[in-house]
């Protein structure tokens, strides 16, 4: 029984890094797209401004602002790796009418690996985005992250319905299969690392923290 739990764990860790990487690389190729239709743009817009198309020109200005509107552009938060993970995960969560604010800061080198951010940001992030689909209302997530001391810190609190149940130090979650292993594996990072996570469920939100030594 226990090998057959490890083994859906590292199935589900393989899942996890596959599908995150594959974001990673959507919202690269997207971003390397505009900055090379940029240029056309500007000569497009050179040549109408040139032939006295003032008119026109403003009018492809006001097409290109509604569709720059719709762009989600790469967090810069320091850290190469958690830009791309909170970038991919903002992208999901807006696509589904959730309001988004980040605010961190973090240094670029971590002794925490980028599959192991990737999997404990990404399933906190995915806890959050499955809660707020429960709410019909107002639907946010707020992430905090920064350093204190040589520990990484990361905070967020999302919209959710009503409270929910622990069994353990764990909240149950509604999804199947692997990914009921989701909290379950943030945690296991968590301890081989020496660091802590705790969760507060409430009528209306849910909290999640974690704490994990990531500078030398």
């Amino acid at each position: 029984m226990r090998k057959k739990t490890y083994l859906k764990l590292v199935e589900y860790q393989t899942e996890q890094v596959e599908r995150h990487l594959s974001e990673v690389r959507s919202i690269h190729k997207e971003m390397k797209g505009y900055k090379h239709d940029f240029h056309h743009h500007l000569q497009a817009l050179k040549g109408q401004l040139q032939a006295g198309e003032i008119e026109r020109a403003l009018t492809y200005i006001d097409e290109l602002d509604c569709e720059l509107m719709n762009v989600d552009t790469l967090l810069k938060t320091g850290n190469v790796s958690i830009d791309a993970i909170l970038s991919a995960k903002i992208a999901q969560a807006k696509a589904q009418n959730i309001a988004v604010t980040v605010k961190a800061s973090i240094p670029d080198s971590l002794t925490i690996s980028d599959v192991e951010l990737s999997i404990l940001v990404g399933n906190l992030i995915d806890n959050a985005i499955e809660s707020c689909l429960k709410v019909e209302n107002e639907r946010f997530i707020r992430i905090y992250m920064a350093i204190k001391g040589k520990m990484l810190y990361f905070s967020m609190l999302n919209s959710s319905g009503n409270k929910k149940k622990k069994k353990g130090t764990l909240f149950l979650s509604h999804k199947k299969g692997i990914h009921g292993f989701g909290l379950g594996r943030v945690e296991a990072i968590l301890k081989e690392h020496g660091g802590w996570c705790k969760y507060n469920s409430e009528d209306g939100a849910f909290t999640s923290e974690f704490l994990v030594p990531a500078i030398e």
